[in-house]
C-alpha cells in the first residue's frame, strides 16, 4: 500500500502517462527506461522510508506509555495501547487515563477532562451508580480517555477502548492537525520555488519544439524528462533517512526521538527553557531545618508538616519523600477526614485531620502564598498565637528572604482550628490560618550542570530558568553554577503584562520565578513571537501545556505520563549535557538535508537550464528523453549517501535555520557557473569535434553527469574540499556512477540508448573543462559564503 500512495504522486502520473505513450507508439526503449525508473524511485523510496520508520518506531517504543493493571488476579505492567476491556488499571496521579471506565474504588480522585468537555477545572471522581443518560461532565463514576489524573489513586474498571471510547466517537470533531513544523515548512516552501522553476522551463521547452516543427511525442517526452531532471524527487528519502540515522545516533546520546521532525528543531533551538529542579539540581531533596517565623527551630513545624504529607494522597512532590524520609511514622492518633489537593495556581495543598473530637486543616505550600492566608502565627515559646502584624510579617519575610538567599527551599506551614462535625475540606477553608513556620529543603547543583550550561552557550543557545520556586533560591543556584541572571521576572509581574511587552521583556530576562503553568506557556509564546526556536524541558503534570507549546517539547524517561505524551524527544538521563550532545546532532543531521538542498539548486539545476536553452539553439533535442532520465537516475544514485556525511564544524557551533533567501542566492550564485561550463562544451562538441546527434548527446551526457556529480565534493562543505573529507560510502557511490557514465558509451546497452563512443581527445578535454569548472566553483563558493557572512 505504501508503494501504492506514491504511484498517485503526480510527477509520477505523468511519467506513467508518458511510458504508455511510448509503449503504444513503439518506442520500447523509452518505455523501458521510464518504467525502470518510475520502479527504482518508488522502492528506493519506500524501502528507505521504511527502514527510517522502522528504526524511529523502535526507538519510540523503548519510551512508550505503560500501566499497571490487574489481570488474571495479577498485578502487571503492559503498554497502554494492550489494555482491553475488562482490565483492572491502577491510576495515580500523573498518569493519562487510558481507556473508558469505571470507578472501582478512589481516594481524592481528581480527574483533567478538557480535551473531552472543555472544562478547565478537574472534577472529582468516585465509585457509585450514573446516571443514565448523564453527559461526561456529570459522569462523576467514570473517566474517560483522553484524560490525565492531576490528583489521588483510583482503581478504574475498563468498559472501551480505542476507537469505542468517548474520545473514539468524537475524534472527528476534536482532531487537529498540528502545525507544520519548521522542517515541514521549510522543504514545502523549496518544494514550492523549485516546481514553479520546472513547470516554467518544462512548458518554455515543450513550446520551443513544437514550434521548431519537431515530432510531439519527442517535444512531450524531452519536456516530461526535463521536469523529472529539474525536481528534487529524492528529498524525501534524503529527508526521512538522515532524519531516521539521526534519531538512531541520538539514541545512542541517550536521547530518543518521538518525532522525527523535532530533531531539525532541536538543532534550529537558540533558547532553552527549563525548570531548574533535577536538571540544574541533583534532585535528591533533603529536609534540612524546620523554623519559626522568627528562624527558630522547631520540631512543631516538623510535626504539622509530617502530618500532611503522610495523609496528603495526591500529587506527591519530592518534597514530601524528603519530609516522610525525615521525621518517621508518628501519626499520633490523627485520621484523615478530607483533603483540598494541590494546585498549580494556589500552590499549595490541605488535609483535614481529627483526633479525639478535634478536627484541624493543616496546610503546606509556597511560603508567600501561605503567609497570605494567615492572620496569626505560633511564638516560639508554648503559648496562645499571636496576631501577625505588619512587623511579624516583615520579619517572616526577612527569613524566607535570608534562608533562600543561603540556596534552600521553603515551604510554608500552617493551620486552623475546624468545626467538629465538619466533614469536607474546600480552598474556602484556607483563610485565617495559624502560621507555624518554614520547612527549609537544600537541592544543591548538580556538578556536571554548570559544564552542561556552558556547552549549550558555546553552541549558541542562551538557557532561562522558568519555575515555580522564588527567585531568591532560583538566583542563588544560578550563581553557583555561572548562569548570569541581569533580570528577574516573577508571575505576579508576568500577570500584569499584556502579550506584547511580555515578548519584549521575555527578550533579555533570564529568570522567570514563581510562575503558573499558564504563564510558562505565555512565556514561550512570548519568545516564539520574537522569532526564536524555543525548547522547554520539564517532567511535570504541570508542565504539559508548555511541552506542547514550545517548537521542541524536552522531558526525561522517569517524567509523568501526560510530560512525556506531549514531548518530542525524551532524555534518558537528566542531564544539560545529554541535551547539548542532541543539539550537536540535530545540526549534523540539518547540514546534511541542506547539501542535498544545495547541490540541486547549483550543478542540477543549472545544467537542467542549459537544456532549455540548448533546445532553441540545436536543430535536434540535445539529450534524448530517457538519456535525460537515466543521467537523472545515475545522478540520485551517486548522492544516495548523502545523509552518512560528516559536515563542517561551523554547521555544529550555531543554531542554523531554513533559509529559503540563502538557498536561492545561492542557486542564482552557483547556477550560472555550471550553465557557462555547459554551453563551453557545447561549443567544443559543435565547432571542435563537428559532432552530429548523437555523439552530442553522448558527450554532454557524460559532462553533465560528471560536473554534477564531482562538485558535489565543492559543495559538501564551506571550507576546502581536500582538508575534509567525505564519508567513504558518499566517495565510493559518486566515483562509481562516474565511471559508469564514462563507460555506458562503449557497451550495447550504450548503443541502445543512443549513444556513439567518445573520442579520446574529447574524454581529455572534458577532464580539461571539468577540473576547470571545480575550480571556479570552489571560488564561486567562497566568495558568495564571505559575501554571505558579511552580510548577516
Amino acid at each position: 500500500m505504501r508503494m501504492l500512495q506514491r504511484l498517485r504522486n503526480p510527477l509520477v502520473l505523468i511519467l506513467l502517462s508518458a511510458a504508455a505513450v511510448a509503449a503504444v507508439t513503439g518506442d520500447i526503449p523509452s518505455f523501458a527506461i521510464i518504467s525502470l525508473i518510475v520502479a527504482l524511485s518508488v522502492l528506493v523510496d519506500s524501502l528507505q522510508e521504511h527502514g527510517a520508520e522502522k528504526a524511529a518506531d523502535g526507538l519510540r517504543a523503548s519510551v512508550a506509555l505503560m500501566e499497571r493493571v490487574r489481570r488474571g488476579g495479577r498485578e502487571v505492567t503492559v503498554p497502554a495501547e494492550e489494555i482491553v476491556p475488562g482490565d483492572i488499571v491502577l491510576l495515580a496521579a500523573g498518569d493519562l487515563v487510558p481507556a473508558d471506565g469505571r470507578v472501582l474504588e478512589a481516594r481524592d480522585f481528581f480527574v483533567n477532562e478538557a480535551a473531552l468537555t472543555g472544562e478547565p477545572y478537574p472534577g472529582e471522581k468516585r465509585p457509585g451508580e450514573g446516571t443514565a443518560g448523564a453527559d461526561l461532565t456529570a459522569a462523576s463514576n467514570a473517566a474517560f480517555m483522553g484524560s490525565s489524573v492531576m490528583s489521588g489513586s483510583a482503581r478504574l474498571l475498563v468498559v472501551a477502548t480505542g476507537a469505542r471510547t468517548e474520545l473514539g466517537r468524537i475524534a472527528g470533531t476534536l482532531r487537529r492537525e498540528p502545525p507544520p513544523a519548521a522542517l515541514e515548512r521549510g522543504t514545502y516552501r523549496f518544494g514550492t520555488l523549485i516546481m514553479r522553476l520546472t513547470i516554467l522551463l518544462a512548458l518554455f521547452a515543450l513550446l520551443a519544439n513544437i514550434l521548431l516543427h519537431r515530432p510531439v511525442l519527442d517535444s512531450f517526452l524531452f519536456a516530461i524528462a526535463l521536469a523529472v531532471g529539474l525536481t528534487p524527487e529524492l528529498l524525501p528519502m534524503v529527508v526521512s533517512v538522515t532524519l531516521a540515522r539521526g534519531a538512531l545516533r541520538l539514541a545512542g546520546q541517550r536521547v530518543i526521538v518521538k518525532r522525527l521532525a523535532a530533531i531539525h528543531d532541536l538543532g534550529a533551538m537558540d533558547i532553552l527553557c527549563s525548570d531548574k529542579t533535577g536538571t540544574l539540581t541533583e534532585a535528591r531533596i533533603r529536609l534540612i531545618r524546620e523554623v519559626s517565623l522568627t528562624g527558630k527551630d522547631s520540631q512543631r513545624v516538623l510535626e504539622l508538616a509530617w502530618l500532611n504529607s503522610h495523609f496528603e494522597t495526591g500529587l506527591r512532590s519530592p518534597l514530601d519523600d524528603a519530609i516522610l524520609e525525615k521525621a518517621g511514622p508518628a501519626d499520633d492518633g490523627w485520621t484523615k477526614i478530607d483533603e483540598v489537593p494541590f494546585g498549580f495556581d494556589r500552590r499549595r495543598v490541605s488535609v483535614l485531620l481529627e483526633r479525639q473530637g478535634e478536627r484541624r486543616l493543616i496546610v503546606k505550600g509556597a511560603p508567600e502564598d501561605v503567609l497570605r492566608l494567615c492572620d496569626r502565627y505560633e511564638p516560639d515559646e508554648p503559648g496562645r498565637p499571636l496576631p501577625l502584624d505588619a512587623a511579624a510579617m516583615a520579619q517572616a519575610h526577612d527569613v524566607f528572604e535570608r534562608m533562600s538567599g543561603e540556596g534552600y527551599r521553603l515551604l510554608g506551614i500552617a493551620w486552623r482550628v475546624m468545626e467538629p462535625d465538619r466533614s469536607h475540606a474546600a480552598v474556602d477553608d484556607e483563610t485565617s490560618l495559624v502560621f507555624a513556620g518554614f520547612a527549609a529543603f537544600l537541592d544543591p547543583p548538580k556538578a556536571s550542570a554548570g559544564d552542561a550550561v556552558r556547552a549549550l552557550q558555546r553552541l549558541g543557545i542562551r538557557v532561562k530558568v522558568v519555575t515555580g520556586d522564588n527567585e531568591f533560591v532560583t538566583r542563588r543556584v544560578c550563581q553557583d553554577l555561572g548562569i548570569v541572571a541581569t533580570e528577574v521576572l516573577t508571575g505576579t509581574e508576568i500577570g500584569r503584562l499584556d502579550d506584547d511587552a511580555l515578548a519584549a521583556r521575555a527578550q533579555e530576562v533570564t529568570l522567570f520565578c514563581r510562575v503558573t503553568p499558564a504563564q510558562k506557556t505565555r512565556v514561550l509564546l512570548a519568545l516564539k513571537r520574537r522569532d526564536h526556536t524555543v525548547g522547554f524541558l520539564g517532567d511535570g503534570i504541570n508542565d504539559a501545556s508548555a511541552l506542547h507549546t514550545a517548537d521542541v517539547g524536552i522531558s526525561v524517561d522517569s517524567a509523568v505520563d501526560v510530560a512525556k505524551d506531549a514531548a518530542s524527544l525524551i532524555l534518558l538521563e537528566k542531564d544539560l549535557g545529554v541535551l547539548a550532545r542532541g543539539v550537536r546532532e540535530g545540526r549534523r543531521t540539518f547540514a546534511n538535508i541542506m547539501k542535498y538542498i544545495m547541490m540541486g539548486t547549483s550543478s542540477n539545476f543549472g545544467n537542467m537550464f542549459s537544456m532549455a536553452g540548448a533546445a532553441l539553439l540545436l536543430p535536434f533535442l540535445p539529450m534524448l528523453p530517457i538519456q535525460i532520465l537515466l543521467n537523472n537516475l545515475l545522478y540520485d544514485v551517486s548522492e544516495i549517501a548523502i545523509p552518512f556525511d560528516d559536515v563542517d564544524a561551523d554547521a555544529l557551533a550555531r543554531p542554523h535555520r531554513w533559509d529559503m533567501t540563502f538557498i536561492r542566492d545561492f542557486m542564482v550564485t552557483l547556477g550560472p557557473v555550471s550553465s557557462l561550463f555547459d554551453f563551453l562544451t557545447f561549443g567544443l562538441l559543435i565547432w571542435v569535434f563537428q559532432a552530429g546527434e548523437a555523439l552530442f548527446q553522448t558527450g554532454w551526457f557524460v559532462e553533465s553527469l560528471a560536473t554534477q556529480i564531482l562538485v558535489i565534493f565543492v559543495i559538501r562543505t564551506r571550507g576546502n574540499p581536500f582538508a575534509d573529507r567525505p564519508h567513504p560510502l558518499l566517495l565510493a557511490s559518486s566515483l562509481l556512477v562516474l565511471m559508469v557514465a564514462i563507460a555506458l558509451p562503449f557497451t550495447p546497452v550504450g548503443a541502445w540508448l543512443g549513444f556513439v563512443p567518445l573520442p579520446p581527445e574529447y574524454l581529455a578535454a572534458l577532464a580539461g573543462l571539468t577540473l576547470a569548472y571545480l575550480l571556479l566553483a570552489e571560488i564561486v563558493k567562497r566568495q558568495f559564503y564571505r559575501r554571505h557572512a558579511t552580510q548577516g
